[in-house]
């Protein structure tokens, strides 16, 4: 968000929206970690840790946008500046969804500390998933920084990786659940977490697929993963 505009005030103001909205980022990023921590540890007191910050995300949405309302309405923005403020937008939206997700993990890890099997389970593909979804929103949150397309165009394809580790897990429960028909509850519980944990790598691609909006001017959210990003046609203003 370096470029310079006829109005410096312009581009202060662009610098306290990014200034603000890495901030939200990293408030999701902690969200995120400490609800993994939670699921590994079920450690009640970090749930409820997670479950707090959700009214302060919640605040911090609501605050940014109504400064890119207010941004667009008193300068009036063309081009690549209005995608910017509208990309804006959708992403401390795609942030808030995520923070979400981190919620509805530790919501479930209170119920799996209630459970005599959860410790039978092993989550091995669960942890890491959650390490790769961390991951892939502090990357995606650098590159829109910095609008690096390249960047974002990683992060899509590693998307894949979340999902496959998704469905790997997705049978593993299938197959407790087959033994032990007592394990049914808590998979079942392990099965929510994991799909969070998915959604959550699913808006760090939105977030890595508005940078190319930004950047291009082109819509990518329906293309096909077969073609990189990078390919992607538009202009670049």
């Amino acid at each position: 968000m370096s470029d310079k505009h006829l109005s410096s005030q312009f581009d202060a103001d662009l610098n306290l929206l990014s200034t603000r909205l890495l901030e939200m980022g990293g408030l999701v990023e902690s969200q995120i970690a400490q609800a993994m921590a939670a699921l590994d540890t079920l450690d009640l007191a970090i749930v409820e840790r997670v479950l707090e910050d959700e009214h302060r995300l919640n605040a911090m949405e609501i605050d940014i946008d109504e400064e890119v309302s207010n941004i667009i309405a008193r300068r009036q923005p063309a081009a690549r500046d209005l995608r910017l403020l509208m990309s804006v937008s959708k992403t401390i939206t795609n942030l808030e969804r995520a923070g979400d997700e981190a919620r509805k993990i530790a919501k479930r890890t209170r119920r799996i500390a209630e459970a005599s099997a959860a410790r039978t389970i092993n989550i091995a593909e669960i942890k890491h998933s959650g390490e790769m979804a961390s991951h892939m929103i502090h990357r995606a949150l650098d590159a829109f920084a910095r609008l690096d397309t390249e960047a974002a165009a990683r992060i899509v394809q590693d998307d894949d990786a979340i999902d496959e580790e998704f469905r790997a897990f997705v049978r593993k429960l299938v197959s407790y659940m087959t033994e032990d028909p007592r394990s049914i509850s808590v998979s079942l519980d392990y099965l929510f977490v994991a799909k969070a944990i998915e959604r959550i790598g699913d808006h760090a691609t939105n977030i890595a697929e508005f940078i190319v909006y930004i950047v291009k001017g082109t819509d990518v959210r329906h293309v096909s993963r077969k073609r990189p990003l990078r390919e992607t046609p538009g202009a670049q203003e």
